[in-house]
Formats: structure tokens, C-alpha cells, sequence
């Protein structure tokens, strides 16, 4: 990769910290907007022009989200490797870069929850890069950037995609950008000039409602109405009469029921080269039931599902961990060739947007005698209590057939946002 074409916004990236004017820069807007690779380009070539021997971060929401995002990227760049060193060591989650006799270290960093800001807070730092900012606690933002007020010339890099209009960082850092000596540029998809007009036009199609108002439109917006407005409008779509005949894998999603939800579990097959997710099975059981009958209750699903497709693995609550044991138990017991995994329990909101991508992408499918979960995501809407992108759950909606269908995709949510952008998704 190289940068032989660069869009005016994508040269002021470049350039904006060699002026002196501004302590910080702040890029928001569309996805695919040609962001985050050129900022994190210009980050390490402005530390290694400016500093020797010193410490930076480069934060993700997760240190996995950092390392795809930026690290693997900036090691394919040919400018870059034509006249650094660069070396990842990922045990360390660190990179170091080295020119001639100038070596600085930049340690990777997740603000994944409140709790993040305790691996950051001790050390000195002559420079932060921050992405997806939105998607972090503001305890770990402003841990970061305290940790580089002790050093002068220090500088700070956000870059995001829009959430809310009332998310902590839209107010009091980008309408207040002036008075925080920071540099706002607000880019679009047509700042990006590797993308064509077909392209741009493809990637609009890819969200609906509140996610192309924030990802496509690059407007901090609140989330308002029904989730999936296509799907509940349109549902004949996504609807099919028998499972595809290109299934490779299944997973079974689970979700423990308890205070008036249901239990309910979700078989998704996932077709050839993760092009397709399409909802094959479901269990659902709403009255109470001793822990025995439901080992029993999803040892028969399980059997069930195996009958007709490949599924081996399953993805449970992971706030029931004594249940989860029981059922490795029961699993074993009965020599079934299935294993049984917490769930990773993602931010709802990434799962939302994951589902609205490969929906807005013709990729999601459901089998029609899912009833269940076809009326779940006919009748989900957002919670106007929460900005940052909860369903309501207050006893009305199935939220528990969505929350399992959500565990048994998280696994591959991220190959399959990669495989849709192979194929120019």
C-alpha cells in the first residue's frame, strides 16, 4: 500500500501536527471514509520525527480491534517499511519502530470497559492515538490523555464513527473542539479517493434506519423506533423455506431464561466462504423448569439440530456459569460431539449493527418455521432511555431469542465482516 492519492482532508491529516496550532485532531464521519489508515500513518511519522526513546499508545476498543485496524494495515505499507523498522511483539502488546538511531515504543492498548483505564494509568506518554473513541469509556480516554500532560509538544489523535448526539465525546470534545485547541474534520465517503463512485454507491446500501444516518450519513443521531425496520417491513425476504445447501458450520446460541424471560436457543448455519447466516432451528421455553429439565430440554436441541446440520459447538449465557457446568456435564454424560463455550457477550450495539450490515447485505436468512425469532426481530425497538444503542426489555419484546441468535454468531462476526468486504460488500 502507498499513498500516491490523497483527498485535501486526508493531507491535512498529514500535515495539521507539524504547525503547532492544535494539541489534537479529531476525524469523525462515514465509514470507508479513509480515516483511520492515515491517521495512524501520520501518527508514527510525527513521533518518530519529534521524539527518540519515548512512549506512546495506540488504543482500540479491544487490543485485537488495534492490531486489525491499524497495526497489521501499517505493516503493508511500502512508505512506511521503506524507511522504518517495524516489529510487533504481540506478547507484549507492543510495537516498536526504528530509524538509524531514533527508536520509540508504542504500547497497544483496549478501552473495552470502566475498568481499562488501570492498564494505562502509571505511565508517561508523548502521545496517544485513540480509535473508535466512541465506542470507549470516558474513564479510559481521560486516563490516556492525563498521562501525557507531563510531556510538552505532546499531541492526541481521535478518530470514530458517530453515536449519539448526546455521547459524552460529541460534547465535550467535538463541539467544544475550538476551546480544546483541537482540529475537527467531518469526512464523507467521497473524501476517500480509492473508492469509486460504484463503490460508494454499493456501501450505502449496507445499513438502514440509525446505522446509515450514523455510518453512511456520518450524523451523531440517537437510536429511536424499530431496530430492524427492513426486516419488519419487508420480512418475506429474509425468509426461507429450507436451510441453503452450501451450510459448512452451525452454532447454537443460548440464552437462560429467569424473572419472567424465556429460555431460548438459536441454531445459525453459516454457508461457504461466510457469505450467508441463516437462522436454520429454535428452542423456546418461557414457563419455569428445574436445571435438570433444562439439561434435558437442550440436550434434545442439541440432537435435534445435529441430525440435520453440523453443529458443534455452543455458545451459552455466560452470567449462568453454574448451569454452563451442568451442561458440560450433561453433554459428556451423554457423549455428545458438541462443545459447550461461554458467550462473549459483545456491546449490544455492535451486535445490532453486525446483524443490520449482513441484512442490508441480502447475507441474513431465517427459516420460516422459526416463528420465534422472526416475531423478535419484527417487534425489537430501541430503548429511548440508553444513547448508546439498547433494545428495550422491559418484559413486552422477546429480547432472549435475539440474544441467543446474537451469542451463536458473535464467534464470527468479525470473518464475516471481512469476507463481505473480499467480496466488495
Amino acid at each position: 500500500m502507498t499513498f500516491s492519492v490523497l483527498s485535501p482532508k486526508q493531507k491535512i491529516i498529514f500535515k495539521w501536527c507539524y504547525d503547532g496550532n492544535y494539541r489534537a485532531i479529531i476525524c469523525d464521519g462515514a465509514v470507508r471514509s479513509g480515516k483511520t489508515i492515515c491517521m495512524i500513518t501520520s501518527f508514527i511519522l510525527w513521533a518518530m520525527k519529534y521524539f527518540n526513546g519515548a512512549s506512546f499508545a495506540i488504543c482500540g476498543k479491544t487490543i485485537s480491534s488495534a492490531e486489525r485496524n491499524m497495526i497489521l494495515p501499517l505493516m503493508d505499507i511500502a512508505d512506511i517499511n521503506a524507511y522504518f523498522k517495524l516489529e510487533h511483539m504481540r506478547s507484549r502488546n507492543l510495537l516498536t519502530v526504528e530509524n538509524g538511531g531514533i527508536k520509540n515504543n508504542f504500547f497497544i492498548f483496549g478501552g473495552k470497559d470502566e475498568s481499562s483505564y488501570m492498564h494505562i494509568q502509571g505511565m508517561t506518554l508523548s502521545g496517544v492515538f485513540f480509535d473508535e473513541v466512541a465506542l470507549m469509556p470516558r474513564s479510559f480516554v481521560e486516563q490516556a490523555i492525563t498521562r501525557t500532560l507531563s510531556v510538552e509538544n505532546a499531541k492526541l489523535w481521535f478518530n470514530c464513527n458517530p453515536d449519539s448526539q448526546f455521547h459524552w465525546f460529541y460534547n465535550e470534545w467535538i463541539k467544544r473542539a475550538e476551546e480544546r485547541n483541537a482540529l475537527h474534520l467531518h469526512f464523507t465517503m467521497h473524501d476517500n479517493p480509492i473508492l469509486s463512485e460504484q463503490q460508494i454507491a454499493n456501501a450505502e446500501k449496507q445499513f438502514t434506519g440509525v446505522f446509515h444516518d450514523r455510518y453512511i450519513k456520518g450524523l451523531w443521531v440517537s437510536a429511536e423506533g424499530v431496530i430492524y425496520k427492513d426486516f419488519a417491513e419487508n420480512t418475506e425476504r429474509y425468509l426461507v423455506d429450507k436451510a441453503p445447501n452450501d451450510i459448512i458450520r452451525c452454532n447454537i446460541g443460548f440464552d437462560f431464561g429467569g424473572n419472567g424471560s424465556a429460555h431460548a436457543g438459536i441454531c445459525t448455519g453459516f454457508s461457504k466462504r461466510l457469505q450467508k447466516a441463516v437462522i436454520l432451528d429454535e428452542y423456546y421455553r418461557k414457563e419455569i423448569i428445574s436445571p435438570s429439565q433444562l439439561e434435558s430440554d437442550i440436550i434434545n436441541f442439541v440432537r435435534k439440530c445435529q441430525r440435520n446440520y453440523p453443529v458443534y459447538d455452543g455458545y451459552f449465557d455466560s452470567a449462568e456459569t453454574t448451569l454452563i457446568r451442568g451442561i458440560k456435564t450433561a453433554c459428556a454424560k451423554e457423549r455428545l460431539n458438541f462443545n459447550v463455550h461461554s458467550a462473549k457477550k459483545s456491546e449490544i450495539s455492535e451486535r445490532i449493527a453486525f446483524t443490520d450490515l449482513i441484512m442490508s447485505q441480502g447475507r441474513f436468512f431465517v427459516l420460516k418455521s422459526c416463528k420465534n425469532i422472526i416475531e423478535a426481530l419484527q417487534s425489537a425497538v430501541w430503548d429511548k432511555k440508553y444513547s448508546n444503542g439498547k433494545r428495550l426489555d422491559d418484559g413486552n419484546y422477546n429480547i432472549d431469542s435475539i440474544d441467543a441468535y446474537e451469542y451463536s454468531i458473535e464467534p464470527l462476526m468479525n470473518d464475516m465482516i471481512e469476507a463481505g468486504q473480499q467480496k466488495g460488500m
